[in-house]
């Protein structure tokens, strides 16, 4: 089995997280490598935030949290966030979810722990998260598709493989 392939079986959502923020380099990387997927007509519509600002990350995580009328920290505590929206058109989800999963695989090569973490959507169809991206200097709509959590998984984080249900692929 090739490392790619081993990375692809191997990878876990992370739920728990030191405090520690990874390195500023492994987070480019990550955002990168979500940038280098696949996209329709070659549009290459989505983008990447890379949040580490503890103060940005914790709005971020009280506004999403408000979108499920809840108060816990749907962050589960991850240091960094690499929010992945996309331009709108009419492949932006698709799109920006090859982004993501790219993210989440290459968080795992590095030893890191990633979740995707839903609500983007809403969140960013806030004022306050379109202002945000205007201050980037974003023209345009974007679409929120995905939060990446990511960080150093917690000590006693050890990920479990999942069973897959039968039945799912069909050969023709």
């Amino acid at each position: 089995m090739t490392p790619a392939i081993e990375n692809i079986l191997s990878r876990r959502s992370c739920r728990k997280y030191k405090a520690e923020m990874p390195k500023e380099e492994d987070l480019a990387l990550l955002a990168r490598a979500g940038i280098s997927a696949p996209s329709a007509r070659n549009l290459q519509a989505s983008i990447v935030l890379v949040i580490t600002d503890k103060k940005t990350r914790d709005a971020l995580s009280k506004a999403n949290a408000a979108v499920m009328d809840a108060t816990a920290d749907p962050f589960y505590g991850a240091p960094a966030v690499l929010v992945v929206l996309a331009k709108k058109c009419n492949t932006q989800v698709y799109d920006g979810s090859v982004t993501a999963e790219n993210i989440l695989l290459a968080a795992h090569a590095l030893g890191l722990g990633a979740c995707w973490i839903h609500r983007a959507k809403e969140v960013f169809m806030q004022e306050e998260y379109k202002q945000l991206l205007a201050k980037l200097g974003l023209d345009g709509e974007y679409e929120g598709v995905a939060n990446c959590i990511v960080g150093y998984p917690a000590d006693d984080f050890t990920p479990a493989p999942i069973e897959k249900k039968d039945g799912r692929i069909f050969y023709i």
